[in-house]
């Protein structure tokens, strides 16, 4: 007699619905997707409470989100009773949506500390399956060093691409009128590592012991917090970032301006070289593999 072996594991996009509900419980928010005008208003408003931009330099507008959704692009919110706390924008790329960018994603100041950010990307990972999108892009600034660990670690993204004043000057609260280097995520939504950090399962990297172990140390900070060089002469490589970029160069905006030159170089010039980002340490490092002939 021939035995019968039933695959009892629930399909991609159930797996994907279930974590992004569970997040959003867990961060006490009711996460949706946004149509109607006055909730779209309600968005712009949101990012420019975060980013603070210029006068007339809106990260987007409401016609533009209005538009967007209409020609089935994602917009959605994140919902304390009434309170919008949180909100993601993305549109679909070539070839023929085969990816989806995720161009700006936002929590309100009230909303810091609750897992809000998680609720909302693992909801647009759960819509995106849906829509039989498997990769999910966004670029983000490879200074801000809780967002590395948020991308790079929480969620299990992996940087392409080092892009060297992606959007040139923005003229807003988060990035000033300096350059604007970026890294380009690329969030592969059926990986088994992605799977893993949407269940709050992560894997996580420990860059001392690394260090222990031989890894190089291209970039540190010195003991005035100013960023110092090294040699990138061995298979794993590791790159720092200062804690807070933002307050630095507030603070500092010469040595902040320094911290972006030696980050394109090392971080940068890896990649370049045909290196891959493995993951971040919370404590401040990239972690770089570099291919091995």
């Amino acid at each position: 007699m021939t035995e019968v072996v039933t695959n009892t594991a629930p399909p991609l996009r159930d797996e994907a619905a279930v974590a992004a509900t569970a997040a959003a419980t867990a961060s006490g928010v009711h996460v949706r997707t946004l149509a109607e005008v006055a909730d779209l208003t309600a968005v712009t408003r949101l990012f420019e409470s975060i980013w603070r931009p210029a006068p007339g330099n809106q990260p987007v507008t409401p016609e533009l989100l209005r538009a967007m959704v209409s020609a089935g692009n994602y917009v959605a919110g994140a919902f304390d009773g009434p309170d919008l706390l949180g909100a993601c924008f993305g549109f679909f790329g070539g070839p023929a949506k085969g990816g989806l960018h995720s161009h700006i994603a936002g929590v309100a100041t009230a909303g810091h500390g609750r897992g809000i950010g998680f609720a909302l990307k693992l909801h647009q990972r759960a819509w995106a399956l849906r829509q039989d999108v498997r990769v999910i892009s966004w670029t983000f600034d490879p200074l801000v060093r809780r967002n590395a660990h948020f991308n790079l670690t929480k969620l299990a993204a992996r940087p392409e691409q080092y892009l060297p004043d992606f959007y040139g000057p923005m003229h807003d609260g988060i990035n000033g009128a300096g350059d604007t280097d970026r890294l380009m995520a690329v969030w592969d939504l059926a990986s088994p590592s992605v799977r893993a950090a949407a269940e709050g399962r992560p894997a996580r990297l420990d860059a001392a012991a690394l260090r222990k172990q031989g890894a190089a140390v291209a970039l540190a900070a010195g003991p005035d917090g100013a960023p110092v060089t090294g040699p990138a002469d061995a298979p794993v490589v590791l790159v720092a970032v200062p804690p807070d970029i933002e307050a630095l160069r507030l603070a500092d905006p010469g040595r902040g301006r320094a911290w972006r030159v030696a980050l394109r170089e090392a971080l940068g010039g890896l990649l370049a070289g045909g290196a891959s980002v493995a993951g971040f340490d919370r404590a401040g490092w990239y972690v770089i593999a570099k291919e091995q002939s």
